[in-house]
């Protein structure tokens, strides 16, 4: 399997070029996750839940959730709360399923593609990454007495058996580098491969995932569905599984070998959750088509079918003995069945879809699409108490307007109203909208909470509360234009921030605008270049106590692999003259510690992977970020970058008896102030210099491109050309463009945008004030 290339944040790795390849390689990108200030919290909607319980621990009760966030955490159940005590970060898109093994071992399935494993009962330790799923892995099914048997099921179509010991036995280090001990390559049939046919496998760039590193244990493929698997399950031994997804049947299958045994039909939508009693004989399996579905296996019909929901089932969970089913999905609604008679009872009603549920004794757990997690009471040791309450009906079986019939048009009325516990969630940004000045988001949350983030810190700077979004929006509008160097999106519920080479370097602002206190005014101020130094300072700091020596200087090469070599062979490299490499990070771009942002990237070997910016120790070297990013932060180079230049012609206005010599096309950085044109004026008007002795930035440079017309360079360093304001009286000069006379305070790029509107050369008109 090869990375797919994809912009989208889910789809973080980019493709390898062959050997004979002559296309350029995609570079890979670098994205940091924003994280609320009560970062304990999920931020998006919960997936997926997994129970341990003291029975079966250290004598604690835990819930595991995970969540569209791409996290995972463990919760110590009391009577009346809820404690985080570890958060799971690895994944670099949705968690969306979980399931517990053995005696601590989690796995866990995402949108990235992959399954991990972790240490249960740590703080946070990832083991392994198995790679093998092509697409998104829905849904996982574990056996509880045979405690390796682990199946992963996909929107490839996609279904593995895995005997999870196997696939964590240690991996034989073949070369140096080419194993990561929490990342397991993948390539063949079920058995852990002897060692004699383990080969080292070389680190270079055109080499697949599957094969960047050594070859080890493979699941066992079951074969046959032609569409995506969203439900899973597995008796209690393992030796039996069933699937469903968007065929509408259900595959039973053997998990000793991988092969179909039946197919049980009769739903007319999605099947979207699944459940096995404990012997394997029976299943109940909820659909898109609102129904409930209990079947006989070894008689391969349908024995009953219950409506009660109004509309899809997305979650099931059954009592110990098989005999009553809870169930929740996209109409809010939790429901209790009493499989053999029918008996039904609305036990609580939400404000979202559910999306799974994990009986705790006498306790329900509910997951939804929001970011906080419910308990309810559910009497699971004897379910019957409910019935004796009042309030049931008998679910219907054909559908269920036609069951709401014997209801007499009447709607349940909730055993429940309040639950008895919430572990609360932050709400999931939902809406956003980058401002032109290209440090600050304004973002719109699931509650109404509008906020102002600045990225360049990875802090909100004001929340402005429930207010309109959009009025909002024009209430913060400025007149400025600045490159775009990132982009955002909003999928795991908070701000993913993502950095593109070369286009990441493409805006700069002068230091006054930033207010960095002791750096000149006029010095030019990359904005992805400070960001990264930002982003990556507790690493560095790390680094620099493991090499016992200061970060490289301007131009020192990193240590290891030869990154300035690489560079070459992708593109040409300059450094960035305008300031020397200082490792100062200066306080606009000072990340919190407190909240620090979450790291999602690619290196040059392996998958992508994710961590917090406080959690880089220091060992991570150039093959776990992109090499462009090394060389930027590392030795102060940048990549050629495009925009940074505007080019103009400043003619006198019509009719005025000022002219100057100008000799063609100006051009300038596109952040240059008004003010500067009007200095150039200026000086070209007093100094009594012949074009040609004045250079440099600072200055006027002409030259040349090709046989082209002259360019001439308009500097931003306040013309330190000898210029001695005493030689004459200073005229006043102003800026027109179209007519309309420019702030001074306005730059090349936001006249050009705002004021010229147009795509041919900017043009600019220069006049003396009346009266000067």
């Amino acid at each position: 399997m090869v990375i797919p290339n994809v912009s989208a944040m889910h789809r973080v790795g980019s493709a390898s070029n062959g050997n004979n390849s002559t296309r350029p390689r995609k570079e890979k990108r670098l994205t940091y996750v924003l994280n609320d200030s009560d970062d304990i919290k999920h931020c998006a909607g919960i997936n997926c839940l997994a129970l341990l319980t003291s029975a079966a621990s250290d004598g604690s009760d835990y819930l595991f959730t995970g969540s569209r966030d791409g996290r995972l955490k463990r919760w110590a159940l009391g009577v009346d709360r809820a404690t985080c005590l570890a958060t799971f970060e690895s994944h670099v898109d949705w968690v969306n399923d979980a399931v517990l093994v053995g005696d601590s071992t989690l796995v866990s399935c995402s949108s990235d593609t992959t399954l991990k494993t972790w240490n249960a009962l740590s703080f946070g330790t990832c083991t392994r990454t198995l790679r093998q799923h092509s697409d998104y892995v829905t849904c996982l099914a574990a056996a509880e007495k045979n405690n390796n048997i682990v199946a992963s099921g996909g929107l490839g179509g996609e279904v593995f058996i895995w005997d999870i010991e196997a696939a964590l036995a240690p991996v034989s280090k073949c070369n140096d580098d080419t194993v990561d001990e929490s990342s397991n390559g993948i390539n063949g049939s079920g058995n852990l491969l002897p060692l004699t046919s383990l080969r080292t496998i070389n680190s270079s760039d055109n080499m697949s995932m599957h094969t960047t590193q050594t070859q080890g244990y493979i699941p066992i493929a079951a074969k046959g569905h032609k569409d995506s698997v969203y439900a899973l399950a597995m008796n209690e031994s393992g030796t039996i599984l069933v699937s469903g997804g968007t065929e509408k049947v259900v595959r039973v299958w053997d998990t000793r070998s991988g092969s179909k045994t039946l197919k049980l039909r009769g739903h007319t939508d999605n099947i979207r959750a699944l459940l096995l009693d404990s012997s394997g004989r029976y299943c109940l399996s909820g659909s898109s088509d609102s129904m409930i579905r209990l079947w006989d296996i070894g008689q391969q019909r349908c024995v009953h079918s219950y409506a009660v929901h109004t509309d899809s089932v997305w979650a099931l969970a059954s009592t110990p003995a098989f005999s009553h089913v809870y169930s929740g999905g996209r109409d809010f609604s939790l429901y209790l069945t009493d499989l053999q008679t029918r008996e039904s009872s609305l036990l609580c009603t939400g404000e979202h879809p559910i999306l799974q549920l994990a009986l705790h004794d006498d306790s329900i757990w509910v997951a939804t699409t929001d970011s906080s997690v419910h308990r309810w009471p559910a009497e699971g040791c004897n379910p019957q108490k409910i019935f004796l309450r009042g309030n049931s009906f008998l679910a219907g079986n054909l559908s269920f307007s036609r069951a709401r019939v014997s209801l007499e048009g009447s709607t349940p009325v909730p055993v429940y109203k309040e639950p008895t516990l919430t572990i609360l969630g932050t709400p999931a940004i939902v809406q956003h909208e980058v401002l032109n000045n290209k440090r600050h988001v304004l973002t719109k949350d699931v509650s109404g909470s509008v906020k102002l983030w600045e990225i360049t810190k990875g802090v909100v700077i004001e929340d402005y509360g429930k207010v309109s979004f959009e009025e909002k929006k024009e209430e913060l509008f400025e007149m400025v234009s600045i490159s775009a160097w990132f982009t955002v999106d909003t999928r795991l519920g908070s701000l993913s921030v993502h950095l593109d080479t070369p286009q990441c370097f493409s805006a700069e602002m002068y230091s006054a605008d930033l207010n960095i206190v002791g750096k000149p005014e006029d010095d030019k101020v990359n904005l992805a270049r400070e960001t990264l130094k930002g982003l990556l300072a507790h690493w560095l700091r790390k680094r620099k106590q493991r090499m016992g020596s200061p970060a490289p200087a301007n131009g020192e090469l990193l240590s290891g692999k030869d990154i300035s070599s690489r560079s070459s062979t992708h593109s040409r490299i300059e450094a960035d003259g305008s300031s020397e490499n200082d490792a100062m990070v200066y306080p606009p771009f000072q990340f919190s510690v407190t909240s620090p942002p979450s790291i999602i990237t690619e290196g040059s070997h392996g998958g992508p992977w994710r961590k917090k910016i406080t959690d880089l120790d220091g060992t991570k070297d150039e093959k776990d970020f992109p090499w462009w990013c090394l060389d930027c932060v590392l030795n102060n180079r940048l990549p050629p970058r495009e925009n940074t230049k505007c080019s103009f012609y400043l003619q006198p206005c019509e009719g005025s008896s000022v002219q100057i010599l100008t000799q063609g096309k100006l051009s300038a950085p596109r952040i240059l102030r008004i003010h500067k044109v009007v200095n150039y004026v200026i000086e070209k008007m007093l100094l009594d210099k012949p074009l040609d002795s004045l250079s440099a930035e600072g200055s006027i440079a002409p030259g040349l491109t090709g046989s082209q017309s002259q360019h001439q360079a308009v500097g931003d360093g306040s013309f330190r050309s000898g210029f001695q304001p005493s030689q004459k009286l200073k005229p006043s000069i102003e800026i027109l463009c179209n007519n309309q006379v420019l702030s001074p305070e306005m730059s090349l790029a936001t006249v050009r945008a705002y004021i010229w509107k147009k795509s041919d050369d900017l043009v600019l008109n220069y006049r003396l004030v009346q009266g000067s």
